[in-house]
């Protein structure tokens, strides 16, 4: 299958791994571009601008394939230093790097000048304009359903995506919901060049994660994600534990009124404790990412298996049950 994506990133399958706080590491990065996919290294998962430059060292063992790096530009007191990571990920001959966060315009040149594809995670039309006008090469944009940080809009793919569509030139991916098939052929016919999926392939094989998180989400819902942090107008939507019932009792007492500092303070232990979950399987230590897509995922696969079950299963609906629609 050709898309404007695969053209642009030399991949064989319009299907990107979005990149995803500890869990971006080299193997499921390998696993999926090996697969046909694209795979997207985290980078501020690493320490520091020298441990990203292992990681990708690692990777390129692990693949001869494109890979990619997410590098996210958060709101701090302190900004880690981007310019080096940058240079990690130049000098390390990464040319397809997922942004996200705030604006990268600061930092356009600098990838630009290394001939960097760029492609940056947006939650709104208004935002996706703006990346196609500073330069970004490709769009992903995350409806309301997308685990992690939905923006504040409140917008589901359903009509983000064919707004997306109406609005921009550069080719776009459809990023929030995204698990199978189907997922990839609506996503198709919305207007999108591909699909960026990120829980999905938290439950796969060589996901570097605990067991128990992936068999967590095969047992989920689609109904058992909440959101978190709306008070703070940094949303995120998480799967429901005792962490996030203790986070959203909070909210509560703080009201709309409180002192955000404050709240933020309290609840920090609650939203940045992610990795335990993650890494040791303490599936109640903190609030931990996971889009509505979980309903949708039933097994735990190789990520070969998820993606030629995909695009073998697209095929199908295109060819059968779509074009017999028209022929009927």
């Amino acid at each position: 299958m050709k898309t404007r994506i695969t053209e642009l990133f030399n991949i064989e399958h319009p299907i990107i791994q979005g990149g995803m706080h500890f869990v971006g590491f080299a193997e499921l990065v390998a696993a999926v571009s090996n697969a046909g996919g694209l795979g997207i290294i985290t980078a501020l998962t690493q320490p520091t601008p020298e441990d990203l430059a292992k990681e990708i060292a690692r990777c390129h063992e692990m693949t001869d394939k494109p890979f990619g790096v997410n590098l996210t530009f958060i709101p701090s007191f302190k900004d880690p230093p981007y310019d080096e990571y940058i240079d990690a990920i130049i000098q390390g001959g990464i040319n397809i790097v997922e942004t996200a966060g705030r604006n990268p315009e600061k930092y356009m040149e600098q990838m630009k000048a290394a001939d960097i594809k760029i492609i940056h995670k947006c939650t709104s039309v208004r935002h996706s304009l703006k990346a196609e006008s500073i330069g970004c090469d490709a769009v992903s944009v995350d409806g309301f359903e997308c685990g992690g940080h939905p923006g504040e809009d409140d917008i589901p793919n359903g009509i983000l995506l064919p707004r997306a569509a109406e609005e921009l030139k550069i080719p776009f991916v459809a990023s929030g919901g995204m698990a199978n098939a189907r997922s990839l052929v609506s996503a198709l016919a919305f207007g999108a060049e591909g699909i960026n999926m990120g829980t999905r392939f938290i439950a796969t094989k060589e996901a570097p994660v605990h067991q128990n998180v992936k068999e967590r989400l095969v047992e989920a819902s689609e109904l058992e994600t909440k959101l978190v942090m709306r008070s703070l107008r940094n949303t995120e939507r998480v799967l429901m534990n005792s962490a996030v019932e203790q986070i959203m009792q909070i909210e509560d007492s703080h009201g709309s009124s409180g002192d955000p500092n404050e709240l933020l303070k309290e609840i920090r232990p609650l939203v940045a404790g992610s990795e335990r979950v993650l890494r040791d399987g303490d599936l109640e230590a903190a609030a931990w990412s996971c889009g509505m897509v979980a309903g949708l995922i039933h097994d735990i696969p190789t990520c070969k298996e998820l993606i030629d079950q995909i695009m073998k299963e697209a095929e199908g609906i295109i060819s059968e049950r779509l074009e017999g629609l028209l022929s009927a």
